[in-house]
């Protein structure tokens, strides 16, 4: 623990922890729900502008996972920070957990940072919010409640000049098997293209929650990755969510049933 918290006493919590006694399975995270930096940081060396760019955060997602959030009936944890504070889905021994670069954008608020420094995002942002998820599928656990672990994300649609065809992509790491069948359903809606394991990859080096959290307790789990024109605004925020709360449950009986 640093001696100098990070965080001031009238700035946001870490985290917030949504519908927590929600009765549905499914048990919903956005690591990149935020984009605010916290004072003592002052910009991280950044204009204004620039936090509001994918750079900073997950465009829409907060907001699809709490409509998400009231149709099934799940808890849900958002994390406000903007990833260039400290990425909530890095472990914080990798480098890029804390960027001196993003896609090409330099941060200078984030270079030659000392290990106390490092560590105070640690503390202040990181370590509250994944002790909140783990201690609350523990009580899960605990009472018997059947856990599926679902990371919300969203991506930007071009990415350092190339444009990405996907709508939507469902993500895994070593079980695939939940993940198959919502990319399968999702295929099946006929006006999508769906991404396998696309844009992005789960790996144990540049993800967090869904290995630690989803794979090292043996939990079913998926990651889904949102195009983020399609959820920037609340028409699409809410149909999109209309469409996994109808997808997920199917998904999840398929996977019960197999």
């Amino acid at each position: 623990m640093t001696d100098h918290p990070l965080l001031e006493p009238d700035e946001p919590a870490p985290f917030a922890f949504e519908n927590e006694t929600g009765g549905a399975a499914f048990f919903l995270t956005c690591d990149h729900g935020g984009r605010a930096i916290p004072r003592r940081l002052g910009r991280l060396g950044i204009a204004e502008p620039e936090t509001f760019r994918h750079i900073a955060w997950d465009i829409g997602i907060a907001a699809v996972g709490r409509e998400l959030s009231a149709r099934l009936d799940a808890p849900l944890i958002v994390q406000h920070y903007s990833r260039l504070v400290i990425d909530c889905n890095r472990d914080p021994a990798v480098p890029s957990s804390i960027p001196e670069i993003s896609e090409t954008t330099e941060i200078p608020g984030n270079h030659g940072l000392s290990i106390a420094a490092r560590q105070a995002r640690i503390d202040g942002v990181f370590r509250p919010y994944h002790d909140c998820i783990a201690a609350a599928l523990d009580r899960r656990r605990e009472r018997g409640s059947a856990s599926v672990l679902v990371a919300l994300h969203s991506f930007t649609p071009v990415f350092k000049g190339v444009s990405r065809p996907w709508h939507v992509g469902v993500l895994y790491n070593r079980d695939a098997r939940l993940a198959r069948r919502l990319i399968g359903l999702l295929r099946a809606e006929g006006e999508l293209t769906v991404g396998d394991n696309e844009p992005y990859r789960v790996t144990d080096m540049t993800d967090y929650t869904v290995p630690v959290h989803g794979e090292r307790r043996g939990l079913p789990y998926l990651e889904i990755e949102i195009r983020q024109d399609l959820i920037a605004e609340p028409p699409g925020q809410a149909a999109w969510a209309a469409r996994l709360a109808r997808l997920l449950p199917a998904a999840y009986a398929e996977f019960q049933n197999a």
